[in-house]
C-alpha cells in the first residue's frame, strides 16, 4: 500500500487546530484599548517616573582647543598628551592603553 508523506498526520493536524482555537479564544487586546493605554502612560507629567524631571536649564560647556602637545587617539579618540603616544602608523596616531 502506498503512503503519501506529504499528508499531514492527523495528529499533528488536530494540534495545529487546537493552537488556533487557543490562540482565537485567547482574550488579548484590542488595538483600541493599547493604545488608550500608551496615551495615558503619555500623559504622565514626568514626577512619577525617576529621572523624567524636565530641568529648563542651559547647558553652558567651554570648549577647549586642542594644544600643540596633545594629540586625539585614533582609536578611543580622547585627547591625549603626546607622551602618551604609543603607535603612529597611516597618519593615525594611537595611544597606550589602546595599544598597551
Amino acid at each position: 500500500m502506498a503512503t503519501d508523506y506529504d499528508e499531514l498526520r492527523t495528529d499533528v493536524k488536530e494540534s495545529q487546530d487546537n493552537s488556533l482555537e487557543a490562540l482565537q479564544s485567547a482574550n488579548a487586546p484590542d488595538a483600541r484599548s493599547v493604545v488608550r493605554d500608551l496615551d495615558e502612560a503619555d500623559g504622565l507629567d514626568g514626577m512619577d517616573v525617576p529621572g523624567g524631571e524636565f530641568v529648563a536649564e542651559e547647558l553652558v560647556v567651554q570648549v577647549i582647543p586642542q594644544a600643540e602637545d596633545e594629540f586625539t587617539c585614533y582609536s578611543c579618540f580622547l585627547v591625549r598628551h603626546r607622551s602618551q603616544i604609543a603607535r603612529q602608523k597611516g597618519g593615525h596616531t594611537y595611544c597606550t592603553d589602546c595599544e598597551g
